[in-house]
């Protein structure tokens, strides 16, 4: 049985990304205000996972399932633009979205992911 690795925990309470058993799972969240853009916003979110997967060994080719999480769907046309730009079209992941109460009014889009690690 392979070990849990918390990569880069915060306080003890939130990890980056864990890797558990050749799978990597993560989220990106928004870093700043962009001022209501869910484009701008998705492109931040996207460019959290490019760097989480890259810290654990792996690339969005590897991205198994992706989980968007919107506060309003009337905007997910403009998720898509970022996202559609952003995937690995050889390798697309399975993905769904959303639409939820996030936990601030001026976060947009949150996205959770399981990718393989690279061996």
């Amino acid at each position: 049985m392979s070990d849990i690795v918390r990569v880069n925990p915060m306080g003890g309470k939130l990890s980056d990304a864990v890797e558990y058993n050749g799978l990597i799972y993560l989220a990106g969240q928004v870093a700043q205000k962009l001022d209501g853009d869910m484009k701008a916003q998705t492109e931040d979110v996207l460019r959290q996972i490019d760097a989480l997967l890259a810290k654990c060994g792996s690339d969005k080719s590897r991205i198994l399932t992706a989980t968007c999480y919107v506060n309003d769907m009337g905007l997910k046309p403009r998720m898509d633009e970022a996202w559609m730009a952003w995937v690995d079209r050889a390798n697309p992941p399975a993905r769904a979205t959303v639409e939820v109460q996030l936990g601030s009014a001026d976060t947009l889009v949150e996205i959770q992911c399981i990718a393989a690690k690279r061996v």
